[in-house]
């Protein structure tokens, strides 16, 4: 792969990557704001609202400084659609041979969605090996992705899906991940209120909490 960004690189970038839901448009830019104040500069906008891709341009040309990814995507049309919007990189839940391959000869990173070992060797097969386990949880959390990963130790996993505070520890202690994917800085009622210290104030112990887990 000849990516302008490495997955790698994504994962290194910050300790949890806040899945997105932008369903106004107007709230993009404080939301963007706020999750950067709290110190999280990585963010993966899902495409699960009619403006996500505007949102995604906007954040994007706002600040330069983030890294603002797509999630949620599905399909190679996406997958260009996004990137002409500003995506430098793009998330999927699952992934498909036509999909892996196009993002293969493209120039932006696709982490894939995975959650079998048949899924992370096909992925694996075509020099996948930066992955998304999810959904986390529904799949069977930690101690799942332990057990799944330990035959695979050339894979690391961005677990995503019902990680919160309370179970991230359980994560973070598996070497396979690098980072994880999560909502919990980002309760749909305080998007709602447009409480935006809220969300800084979430941010930033959800921050703290994982580089204190990371030092143990």
């Amino acid at each position: 792969m000849q990516w302008n960004l490495s997955p790698q690189a994504v994962f290194a970038a910050s300790p949890v990557v806040p899945v997105m839901v932008i369903k106004k448009l107007e709230d993009s830019i404080p939301m963007a704001n706020a999750l950067l104040e709290g110190g999280i500069s990585v963010f993966e906008i899902t495409l699960r609202s009619q403006i996500a891709v505007e949102a995604i341009k906007l954040i994007s040309e706002t600040f330069p400084q983030a890294l603002v990814g797509a999630g949620t995507v599905i399909s190679t049309e996406q997958y260009d659609e996004v990137i002409k919007n500003g995506a430098k990189f793009v998330i999927s839940p699952g992934a498909t041979p036509k999909l892996l391959q196009h993002a293969k000869s493209n120039s932006i990173c696709l982490i894939p969605g995975t959650a079998t070992p048949s899924e992370m060797m096909q992925a694996l097969e075509l020099g996948y090996d930066h992955l998304k386990f999810f959904p986390a949880e529904a799949n069977g959390g930690a101690k799942a992705l332990s057990a799944i990963s330990a035959p695979l130790p050339q894979l690391t996993f961005c677990p995503t899906g019902g990680i919160s505070a309370k179970n991230v520890a359980e994560y973070l202690a598996l070497n396979c991940v690098a980072t994880v994917g999560g909502s919990w800085m980002l309760p749909a009622e305080t998007i709602a209120e447009k409480n935006w210290s809220k969300i800084t104030e979430l941010s930033q112990s959800a921050v703290k909490l994982i580089q204190e887990l990371r030092q143990k």
